[in-house]
């Protein structure tokens, strides 16, 4: 196949240099036009690329125009580029001027370069073809390139026998670096092209104001070969003829490569601003790498010039589908932090249930909150997220099939969940689980396990929240809505209660759901100790102030416990059912978290009901729990 595709491209080749370069410009520009008919994807790609380039000023007709005016000059200019190799010197040189003609003297052909080899930074811009074609240009100089090799090797030879025809030395920028750096250290020139994508190689840096991963090779080898560093661009002004611009040297001599490589892509943005229509727009050029698009910890990393504030860049909108319980929402707050800590551009949207929004919006770093209103289907959860902007990415945190399909049909372009996750059909990244059975992992620590390998960087530990002054406050959850097996008995905290209540001078706040109410009240009634039943009677709002004026928190295991986890409350959590070390608090506290569980046989079994005789309840006493309280109380920072 790759030699029929060789002959193939070759007797095109013969064809196209049998006729006049303006009839190839001309011819060109039909093909040009030809694909801009018949590939409306490319068209949209052009348009999304100059409305990042030149933003909201920019208008739909205007977009349209240079759409069409770049796909006119791209199809010219390859068409030319193959007729080029067979025009003579005096041919090629009656199709060109210099600008800045000193700068090219000076810097290129070297009158003030000495000695000093000389780096032509090059880019996608009208026919930069023709800076393989220079050679003679730049005599007495030797001059070569640095290319990425093609997959197809006849096609790379064909492709290269063209660009040496002029004694032009090719590099494989993989394999043939040494040989680049040596011409330059006998003074020759090398073009290297500085506007692709570079993927985990390449440095993170604003090109129009939006990180695009950016190649350092232009500036990394002026420097280290000691060389001239300038842009070179040919732009296209009319019938088969172009301007070929020099830039001022760039400044290499004690200077950082990410600067260096800053400046270049400021040249570049003015050249496009000059002549918009010659740039490669159909290049996705601010692509999302994949599969790691958090990208702090990226192999070059991130630079950002100092009078440029994240705000100010394009930001990265990222759609995260929140778990729908409470419980497990405050568990995937960890991952929250680590996700926004992953780009300074992150815009971090939460789609969220109604009931869980408030949790969110507590959050700093959670920008935006998209509500879904309850029983909404998927249609209707799809035109919510299309209504607040267009999404880069969606991470998927629950595992149903209706979160998947709900960012599937926003048509949000890479949409990630782990890989057992039951709606896969409807993503297309998917990260490896972590399977692990001893030591269990925690549910927080496997959602940052994900996000890390999405370029998430590792967080430290929050600090301890200071504990509230005033009288001591101490909230109760005795409910549990997954059910009784995860229920200390309600007598039990009622003598619990009256235990702490006769050392302490403390005020009782019972929490809980509507469900839950009538456990508040028989907690209440009759209580002879200070007692406020809030069970069944608080938003979710006003759960969290309460908890954020509570001393610590105690309860079983339950939404509210992760959720006083996450505001830094200390809990003392009763567990039977369940597995602390799957699902218990864990956050830094003061005093620190107490987590009581007796280790019998049948623990954890998960159950809603007991089938037997409650054992892993019944064996933590009041006197332990008690116990437990009193100790947090004491443990508590003197003077506060």
């Amino acid at each position: 196949m790759d030699r029929l595709l060789y002959l193939l491209a070759l007797s095109v080749v013969t064809g196209i240099r049998l006729l006049p370069i303006t009839v190839c410009f001309v011819l060109g520009q039909a093909i040009g036009l030809l694909v801009w008919v018949i590939l409306p994807g490319y068209r949209r790609l052009s348009k999304q690329n100059l409305r990042i380039a030149f933003g909201p000023g920019l208008t739909g007709g205007k977009a349209s125009l240079i759409t069409l005016r770049h796909f006119l000059n791209l199809g010219a200019n390859i068409v030319c580029s193959v007729k080029i190799p067979a025009l003579s010197e005096k041919q090629l040189r009656s199709r060109l001027t210099f600008d800045q003609e000193q700068n090219w003297e000076d810097w290129i052909v070297g009158k003030k370069a000495g000695e000093r080899g000389s780096v032509a930074a090059l880019s996608h811009f009208g026919n930069w073809e023709i800076n393989a074609q220079i050679a003679e240009f730049v005599k007495p100089r030797r001059a070569g390139c640095v290319y990425q090799a093609l997959r197809n090797p006849h096609m790379d030879e064909l492709v290269n026998r063209d660009r040496r025809s002029r004694g032009v030395s090719t590099f494989d920028r993989k394999r043939e670096m040494q040989g680049a750096a040596s011409l330059l250290k006998e003074g020759g020139v090398v073009g290297v092209l500085i506007d692709q994508h570079a993927g985990n190689a390449g440095i993170w840096m604003p090109l129009f104001g939006k990180l695009a991963s950016t190649s350092p090779l232009a500036a990394s080898l002026a420097q280290r070969t000691g060389s001239l560093l300038a842009m070179v661009s040919v732009r296209t002004v009319g019938l088969a003829r172009w301007v070929i611009h020099t830039s001022d040297p760039v400044p290499t001599e004690g200077r950082e490569i990410s600067e260096i490589t800053m400046d270049l892509n400021h040249l570049l943005e003015r050249e496009i601003r000059r002549s918009p229509a010659d740039w490669f727009w159909v290049h996705n050029r601010w692509k999302v790498p994949h599969p790691n698009f958090l990208i702090s910890d990226s192999k070059r990393g991130i630079h950002l010039p100092a009078e440029t504030a994240p705000s100010a860049l394009h930001p990265f909108r990222l759609l995260v589908r929140s778990p729908n319980w409470l419980g497990d929402a405050c568990m995937a707050a960890p991952a929250i932090r680590a996700i926004k800590a992953g780009r300074p551009d992150m815009h971090l949207a939460l789609l969220a249930p109604a009931k869980l929004a408030p949790l969110w919006r507590e959050m700093p770093e959670v920008d935006e909150v998209l509500e879904i209103p309850p029983s909404s289907s998927p249609r209707k959860v799809a035109r919510i997220i299309k209504s607040s902007g267009r999404y880069d990415a969606a991470i998927l945190l629950p595992n149903s099939v209706r979160s998947a399909l709900e960012v599937w049909l926003a048509r949000i372009p890479r949409r990630v969940g782990r890989d057992i996750h039951r709606g896969r059909r409807f993503l297309n990244q998917t990260m490896p689980s972590v399977r692990q059975l001893h030591p269990i992992l925690h549910q927080s620590d496997e959602l940052l396990a994900m996000v890390r390998r999405l370029g998430a960087p590792e967080l430290p530990p929050r600090t301890p929240r200071p504990t509230p002054g005033g009288p001591l406050r101490i909230a109760l959850c005795p409910g549990a809505e997954y059910g009784t097996a995860k229920r200390w008995p309600l007598e039990n905290y009622r003598a619990a209660m009256e235990k702490i209540s006769k050392d302490h001078d403390l005020t009782w706040v019972i929490v809980g759901t509507a469900k839950e109410a009538s456990l508040g009240e028989r907690l209440a009634q009759g209580f002879p100790g200070k007692v406020e039943n809030l069970c069944g009677k608080t938003t979710l709002p006003e759960l969290i102030t309460e908890l954020k004026g509570s001393t610590l928190l105690l309860t079983n295991d339950t939404g509210t416990m992760h959720l006083a986890d996450l505001l830094g409350v200390p809990v003392v959590a009763i567990f039977g059912s369940t597995e602390p070390a799957l699902t218990g608090p864990r956050g830094e506290t003061n005093p620190p978290h107490k987590i009581l569980r007796r280790k019998v046989e049948c623990s954890p079994c998960y159950l809603r009901e007991c089938p037997i005789d409650f054992r892993c309840m019944n064996e933590l006493t009041v006197e332990i729990v008690a116990e437990a309280v009193q100790e947090s109380l004491q443990a508590i920072p003197q003077g506060v």
